[in-house]
């Protein structure tokens, strides 16, 4: 009897079990093919995309579930708890959501993680700056990008990465900049649109950088000067799809496509024989395209299928009047990137940066000469002022030391003291060490196989904070 019981126990045992498997597997299961985007009853034109005013801090905005298996359906509100919620991002494992919202409206915009099996929502960061823009990092770590209030280095919005527990904060960019719309491409690079705010404003383009802020460089930048607007996003077939206007006057966005391998050389506009204006794009595994889509002004953005092999809209998704449609993503998992080694050493407080040969130069890019004058001095610049100037070597090349986390600038001059030409705001992290092929060159240019003269001896050592260097020469022996 005793035996009889026990069987009937254990068997009770392993279908209560069993049952828990199943209704376990079904519920991660019903979050497959869902997709999540957010959704304002603003209208979505003339934004700033300087300060982020009706961009980035979209008022009341939603951020909500659609099964679009299910035709008809009503769709689900994810974040009714707050004012405004946004930018929502997939964890890689498909169960949980990345999204910047305002609890209230009187509140800083911050980030959130959701749990999507059970939707409860926890805050990851809590500072008196708005935060932003947040995307997962590999191993328990997310970037963001952070209004920077009277910064000395009068950068917009920096970027900032964290463990999931908002613990571990960084700073990774440093340069008079504003950094938004961040993704992380499956190699561990983040990919974030860059645009310069001091002392003048700046095109925005695509810059590629490690999680821990090195090696950063150009990714990509239209040449006419177009504005980028959204995230780049990687497609199963090695492209970036992403969104283009022509000009900051224009509300008609574009969705355009480049390749990983050489995307200053791929451009291909998917939608420039398709009337209408695109907001946002976002690649599925199926090979499609999610896109917020209005055919006129006057229209609403829905959410609709795009091929890109046909280039041709498909069938809508979402459609109302009283909403616009603003980003949209799969609730699937995904390839989890790289995790990059870092070189940062917080105990040194300095960089190397090696520059081959100054002279090498396409006039193309610097867009100022037909014919380039040749370099006798290099200035660099900080934010405030000069921090010295030195003779390059006979084949054109230097070698500098330079204090970390410090922004600058490097100016060509030539025999009578005028600029040639001035490079984009560098930085270098604690212990990083960086090169450069020239000035302004190619960017896809490799360096000869030769040794520079510089690295034959010592790297100057840049003075920093000095308010006032003129005509003074930096002892370069």
């Amino acid at each position: 009897m005793n035996r009889i019981r026990a069987t009937i126990i254990f068997f009770i045992i392993v279908a209560i079990g069993s049952s828990g498997i199943f209704f376990s597997s079904c519920k991660k299961k019903s979050m497959d093919g869902i997709i999540i985007f957010t959704r304002t009853t603003g209208k979505a034109e003339n934004v700033n995309y300087i300060t982020g005013t009706l961009w980035r801090y979209i008022p009341q905005a939603q951020i909500v579930e659609l099964d679009p298996l299910k035709p008809g359906a009503s769709v689900k509100i994810l974040t009714s708890d707050f004012y405004s919620a946004r930018s929502p991002q997939i964890s890689y494992d498909g169960e949980n959501m990345l999204f910047c919202a305002q609890q209230k409206q009187t509140d800083p915009w911050q980030i959130w993680e959701m749990d999507l099996k059970n939707l409860k929502s926890r805050q990851v960061i809590k500072a008196k700056e708005n935060c932003t823009d947040p995307a997962y990092l590999p191993l328990g770590r997310l970037v963001f990008s952070k209004s920077s209030v009277d910064d000395k280095l009068k950068g917009g919005h920096s970027l900032y990465t964290c463990n999931m527990n908002g613990s571990e904060l960084q700073r990774i960019t440093f340069s008079p900049h504003t950094y938004f719309a961040s993704n992380v491409l499956s190699d561990g690079r983040i990919l974030t649109i860059d645009r310069q705010v001091y002392p003048n404003y700046g095109n925005p383009m695509y810059i590629i950088l490690r999680p821990d802020g090195t090696k950063t460089e150009l990714f990509y930048k239209d040449p006419e000067g177009n504005i980028l607007s959204g995230q780049g996003l990687e497609t199963a077939n090695g492209r970036i799809v992403f969104i283009e206007s022509d000009n900051d006057k224009s509300a008609t966005g574009n969705i355009i496509s480049i390749s990983y391998n050489r995307p200053l050389h791929s451009k291909v506009s998917l939608t420039s024989e398709t009337k209408g204006d695109f907001h946002s794009v976002f690649p599925q595994h199926s090979g499609k395209l999610l896109v917020s889509y209005r055919k006129s002004e006057s229209d609403r953005y829905g959410l609709y299928e795009f091929d890109p092999e046909t280039k041709a809209l498909g069938k809508a998704l979402y459609n109302n009047n009283d909403f616009d449609v603003l980003e949209a993503v799969e609730a699937d998992k995904h390839e989890r990137p790289k995790k990059l080694p870092s070189e940062v050493h917080m105990d040194i407080k300095t960089g190397l940066i090696v520059c081959q040969d100054i002279n090498l130069s396409d006039p193309q890019l610097s867009g100022k000469f037909s014919v380039l004058p040749k370099i006798f001095n290099v200035e660099i610049m900080g934010v405030d002022s000069s921090l010295g100037v030195f003779q390059a070597k006979t084949d054109g090349s230097f070698y500098l030391r330079i204090s970390a986390d410090t922004p600058f600038q490097i100016r060509s001059l030539d025999k009578n003291g005028h600029v040639i030409n001035t490079c984009d705001w560098i930085w270098l992290r604690p212990n990083e060490r960086r090169g450069c092929v020239g000035c302004h060159e190619d960017p896809e240019l490799v360096p000869e196989n030769r040794r520079p003269l510089a690295v034959k001896k010592s790297p100057i050592s840049v003075p920093v904070h000095i308010k006032k260097i003129k005509e003074k020469m930096i002892d370069t022996e």
